[in-house]
């Protein structure tokens, strides 16, 4: 899933591990979301949106296919 982690971390002038720690995850886990190897949980991007003080889909866009729903 696209998603502006990276970008919205490095304005924050986090590292992957400050992050993952403020949020209760690995850096491990945070690395795989900004690489976009990994869809965090429902729960886990509300906690990445409530930390950057946005919502979900400023932060996350799922990859559609042609007929708008998730492949």
């Amino acid at each position: 899933m696209k998603n502006d982690v990276p970008n919205r971390r490095e304005a924050a002038g986090l590292s992957q591990g400050e992050l993952a720690e403020e949020v209760g995850v690995t850096r491990q886990t945070i690395n795989a979301i900004e690489r976009e190897r990994y869809d965090p949980s429902l729960e886990l991007a509300f906690e990445l949106a409530d930390h950057f003080d946005c919502r979900i889909e400023d932060l996350f866009e799922p990859e559609l296919d042609g007929n708008g729903s998730e492949p």
